[in-house]
């Protein structure tokens, strides 16, 4: 973590503060506790605050506000971050139904790291994720967790279409195809949740600064809550 943020320009409409030059929850933490305090600040001029796993990109009207009066403010409001806080974090429950048709890639994630399958499921399930950020596609997830010992390398080539709801692992990595896509990640699972939903607000399940943990359902609760949602 920098021991002060770096403010840089991104762009004519854009603001980017860095805090640091790797991927680790201590900057995430930092990230977040901002987006929500420049939130809080209301200020004007400010159109949309996009976190990323180390930086926070502003993006702004320089007819209402230029660069300099912004940066301003957003270094006062820095300033008056607590150091070393870690602020609340939404918890989101994940239903994912393992293996088969629904995760082809578990088999191989379990032999690559010598592992059963049913350990491979274990090890995924045991742990909360933090959303450190959304991308590639409208809501997808990277989440962050310690998942070395079930790191397991990108396929060599994307599949053409991965189905909405799949789970993958991409090296350290887990995320979730909120929508039919292509996408070279290694499929162990599918939820049944929809992660987005382009006609009814909020449109995304989740958002950057979540706590995830992936909940193993079998086949029935599966259509049982693709069917009927939620109980």
């Amino acid at each position: 973590m920098y021991r002060q943020a770096r403010y840089l320009p991104a762009g004519d409409e854009g603001l980017l503060i860095e805090f640091g030059n790797e991927i680790h929850p201590d900057i995430h933490h930092r990230v977040y506790a901002m987006a929500r305090a420049v939130e809080e600040a209301t200020i004007q001029g400010i159109d949309e605050i996009i976190p990323s796993y180390r930086s926070l990109l502003v993006a702004y009207d320089p007819l209402v506000i230029n660069f300099k009066d912004l940066t301003d403010q957003l270094k006062g409001i820095e300033k008056n971050l607590a150091h070393g806080a870690i602020p609340e974090h939404r918890r989101v429950e994940i239903p994912t139904l393992y293996g088969g048709e629904f995760g082809p890639d578990l088999d191989f994630v379990a032999n690559h790291q010598g592992l059963t399958p049913e350990e491979v499921i274990r090890i995924h399930s045991s742990q909360d994720y933090l959303v450190y950020m959304l991308g590639f596609t409208p809501g997808f997830p990277y989440l962050g967790g310690n998942l070395e010992i079930i790191a397991t390398p990108r396929l060599k080539t994307p599949r053409i279409k991965v189905p909405a709801g799949s789970v993958g692992i991409a090296e350290n990595q887990t995320g979730i195809y909120p929508i039919e896509s292509p996408g070279g990640w290694r499929i162990i699972g599918r939820t049944p949740l929809k992660l987005f939903n382009p006609l009814q607000p909020p449109h995304f399940l989740l958002a950057a600064g979540d706590m995830v943990r992936f909940i193993p359902i079998d086949e029935k609760q599966y259509v049982d809550l693709l069917n009927y949602g939620s109980p």
